[in-house]
């Protein structure tokens, strides 16, 4: 029974809400997700529930999903997250210009010169990727994803890995790739490399311009012997890109390209014998796109001859047994003559004994063991991990842009047999190569072009200010570190600022003349200033304090105002004999007198005042009203 479930509407993590399915294939669904979080769209690839309860698929999904989290590349799918919640799921950027499936599911072929174009892509991608360790081993035009733009991503990295080493099966198998595009030694279960995805991607290509997948049968048996020992011949309509084509598509993998970069290159030269390509006819997806091609191709025996063998758990690998299967087989396709027939049978004699043998050698001998893949770990850990083994560890390091001390390489691969007494290479990453600091010092640069120039180079820059007896404010001091050494990438730098200089206390100058209160201002170091202020209290001519005030502080060099009295300030007495009252008391109020009213009532007319209009009084003095 299948554990696909539509779980529209799940918030997985408390993050993701599932919005809608968008892909279907045999290892789970896609859906367009909202990063609550971040607030954006995603697309979140859920996993079918079954590989929740496989203990050695989750470790390995995990140690997969780190990796492909590490791939930042233009044509490769982004990998943002991943986690487990009730099922193992990947959160990826969200691309909306569909796929190569979808395209050539409406009929859309690519003329060579675009084919040549994509190709390149998916090339820069793989290397990208084969350069650190990964294979993809799945690469179909259903994981061919394009942006809005038509550029190529390559999706699913390291999921066909995982996934088989599940020991749950959807539908039946250890899954490791597809059929239709499946390279000559996934059938044989021979150790992969990158050339097993370029002989992939021939087959692609093969399909993208003439619409036909060499070798393609309608079981996965028949598909797979044909590729064995032969090797493609490109249709005519692939024109000058044919013999790239036939060269990536060779049946021994040492007569492809070596990898790649020189598959790219080869592409490149086609490209520019070839006309301009056009823009490509992209078919966004509408709704649940169900795979026709998906990942099973299974590494046992069990599936090489039949796909479905009703549960059975053990296969009958004698001669007999498997001349009746390929027999069964041929008969039912009725493909084969009776010498055609004697030729494959050998075939696939050949390929089950060497299969059975290779298969018994990895489950019954004690005397090798599997290297574990430690990829990504720190060296602590994966030291832990490899030694749990029996093996021995060597390292060495080497620079990279992978978190410093974390595992970037390892000789043997992981999933190698070797001799339980032998020992592991890791390589492990030193971080980014240093880079030789921009002398921004020596280069006299304001604070904010050394910030540019340091920022440029790709540190981070903070910056922090101190007094300085020396340097002019706002000038810079100098860096933490200094600049003339080599520092990692993202390094942090402080640039230090000056404040000028330390700030110094304001002599109290309270009492004092003026020509007294300069003087002490001048001699601690300051600029002295006069203001004349109004004062209720202190005698005209006397210093009645100083701005900023005594006893505070300031740089030395700043000006000091010294505030001298001129005494009290006095207006002049308005006459409002005559006004009434409520007249008179706002012509009072105005010029800040205080009106008292003797014999208050609304409307009467002021018929005396104290003091007489024209009297000369200190602001703020009250003046009676007599009604």
């Amino acid at each position: 029974m299948s554990t696909t479930l539509d779980l529209t509407g799940r918030v997985l993590s408390d993050r993701y809400r599932l919005l809608s399915g968008a892909g279907m294939g045999s290892s789970g669904v896609v859906y367009v997700a909202d990063d609550i979080q971040l607030k954006r769209q995603v697309a979140v690839k859920v996993l079918h529930r079954g590989y929740n309860a496989d203990a050695a698929f989750l470790r390995r999904f995990r140690a997969e999903a780190q990796l492909a989290a590490r791939l930042h590349h233009h044509n490769i799918v982004s990998v943002y997250d991943w986690g487990e919640d009730e099922v193992p799921y990947l959160v990826l950027e969200l691309l909306e210009g569909g796929s190569l499936r979808s395209m050539l599911d409406e009929g859309i072929m690519l003329t060579p010169a675009q084919a040549a174009h994509m190709g390149m892509q998916i090339c820069a991608g793989l290397e990208y990727a084969h350069s650190r360790g990964l294979v993809h081993r799945d690469i179909k035009p259903a994981n061919l994803l394009f942006d809005e733009h038509g550029i190529v991503r390559v999706a699913d990295f390291g999921l066909a890995r995982a996934l088989a080493e599940a020991s749950y099966t959807e539908p039946s198998g250890a899954v490791i790739g597809t059929a239709r595009y499946a390279s000559p030694e996934q059938a044989s279960g021979h150790r992969l490399d990158g050339r097993s995805d370029l002989y992939s991607l021939a087959l692609v290509l093969h399909e993208a311009v003439s619409g036909d997948v060499p070798f393609s049968s309608d079981t996965a048996v028949s598909t797979l012997a044909a590729r064995v020992n032969s090797d493609i011949i490109a249709h005519s309509s692939l024109g000058v890109l044919g013999a790239v084509i036939e060269q990536a598509g060779k049946a021994n993998p040492d007569e492809r390209y070596r990898d790649a970069a020189t598959m790219f290159k080869a592409l490149n030269d086609v490209a520019a014998a070839l006309p301009k390509p056009g823009p490509l006819t992209l078919v966004p997806q509408d709704g649940l796109i169900v795979d026709p091609n998906p990942t099973n191709i299974v590494v046992t025996p069990t599936n090489l001859f039949d796909q479905d063998t009703g549960g059975d758990t053990a296969l009958d690998m004698s001669p007999d047994a498997v001349s009746q299967r390929f027999h069964k087989e041929s008969n039912r396709l009725n493909i084969f003559g009776r010498r055609q027939f004697v030729g494959w049978f050998m075939l696939a004699l050949v390929i089950a004994v060497t299969m059975a043998g290779t298969f018994a050698f990895a489950t019954s001998s004690s005397s090798t063991v599997v290297v574990p893949n430690v990829a990504g770990l720190q060296k602590d850990v994966a030291s832990a991990q490899v030694a749990q083994t029996g093996l021995r560890v060597k390292f060495r390091e080497k620079f990279s842009d992978d978190p410093s001390g974390s595992v970037i390489d390892m000789e043997p691969g992981a999933g190698t047999y070797v001799d339980s007494d032998g020992t592991v290479r890791l390589v492990l990453s030193r971080g980014p190569k240093p880079i030789a600091v921009t002398d921004v010092m020596g280069k006299k640069l304001s604070p904010a072009d050394a910030r540019l120039a340091l920022e440029k180079q790709g540190f981070i820059v903070n910056e922090r200010r101190e007094f300085s007896e020396e340097i002019a404010k706002d000038s810079l001091v100098k860096t933490e570190p200094a600049t003339n050494k080599k520092l990692p990438p993202e390094s942090i730098i402080v640039l230090v600022v000056s404040d000028g200089p330390t700030p110094i206390a304001i002599p109290n100058v309270a009492g004092q003349t003026y020509d007294e209160a300069a003087g002490a201002i001048s001699a601690a170091g300051f600029a002295a200033a006069r203001r004349d202020d109004f004062s209720d209290t202190v005698e005209v001519g006397t210093v009645i304090g100083s701005s900023p005030e005594g006893n505070s502080k300031a740089q030395r060099g700043a000006t000091v105002t010294i505030l001298v009295s001129k005494g009290p300030e006095l207006v002049s007495v308005p006459n409002v004999v005559g006004l009434t009252v409520e007249a008179a008391s706002a012509k009072l109020e105005a010029i800040g007198l205080v009106a008292e009213v003797q014999n208050y009532k609304a409307g009467k007319k002021v018929r005396a005042q104290d003091p007489n209009g024209g009297s000369k009084v200190k602001k703020g003095s009250q003046i009676t009203l007599f009604l």
